[in-house]
């Protein structure tokens, strides 16, 4: 009995706003003190931030070992890739590596504690998620944008490598230097060069803006959007069935089941 009761308690903990407000300032303030160490600073104030750092690494590790007491089903506190991400970080961060060879991990683990922001905050949870999902459907935009640039590259080579070997050379060079004319880094300067050989060199330029830039990144922008849509309407349907409201699902079966009782009674 005490036992649930001490579960009830630390998971009412985990869920109150107050709390989730907390960790994300200490999360905050540990990327502040992360920053501070990159500055040339005073070996006593060294020593504070160093203090500092094991307390947050402490706090963390209650942290999660709250979230964990207070999940009501244990096993399925690791089926969360967030849980274990967390977890992980905390107790990597607990190996005494600073006077070691691997005190460079340490400080990398330490800054990926940074990440954290992501497993506490739900709407940044939700958006890693969708495009992580999205994945898939990003791997043909980014096969058919890489066969663009590969078509592109090859005529640039061809055409310009007389006038800028440095810019056209050969094919990955190319390739290099249209990843620039689609970031608009400096791109006119590359097309009026051109341009002094073949005037009409301009086509070949805005048509691969227009392929790559507008057309390839709205195709992105667009499944990425899709992607959240779905997980938004998971999750409402998830909460709905949580708080134990119908869902369309169970309204449109109700639907189904009165017109069934209507025809009967026809």
């Amino acid at each position: 009995m005490n036992s649930d009761r001490l579960q009830a308690r630390l998971y009412n903990l985990r869920h109150n706003r107050f709390f989730e407000f907390f960790v994300v300032s200490v999360i905050l303030f540990s990327a502040v003190v992360i920053g501070a160490k990159t500055y040339d600073i005073p070996d006593n104030l060294l020593t504070v931030i160093g203090w500092l750092d094991t307390g947050i690494t402490f706090f963390f590790l209650t942290e999660v070992s709250v979230r964990f007491l207070g999940e009501p089903d244990k096993r399925n506190f690791f089926k969360d890739p967030w849980n274990v991400f967390d977890a992980l970080i905390v107790v990597v961060s607990l190996i005494p590596v600073e006077d070691s060879e691997l005190a460079l991990v340490g400080r990398l683990i330490r800054i990926f504690r940074v990440l954290r922001m992501v497993s506490v905050v739900p709407e940044l949870r939700l958006l890693l998620n969708s495009l992580f999902k999205a994945l898939p459907q990003l791997g043909y935009v980014i096969m058919l944008m890489f066969i663009i640039f590969y078509i592109y590259a090859a005529v640039g080579a061809s055409f310009f490598a007389p006038i800028n070997k440095v810019l056209w050379g050969d094919i990955s060079i190319s390739m290099l230097t249209l990843f620039r004319v689609m970031t608009f880094e400096d791109w006119t300067d590359v097309m009026y060069e051109t341009m002094t050989v073949y005037s009409f060199s301009w086509i070949y330029y805005l048509s691969f803006i227009f392929l790559t830039t507008f057309a390839f990144l709205n195709m992105v922008i667009g499944i990425v959007v899709n992607v959240m849509e779905d997980e938004h309407a998971q999750e409402a349907k998830v909460q709905a069935i949580a708080d134990g409201e119908p869902t369309i699902q169970d309204l449109s079966d109700q639907i189904k089941e009165l017109k069934a009782m209507l025809q009967q009674k026809q």
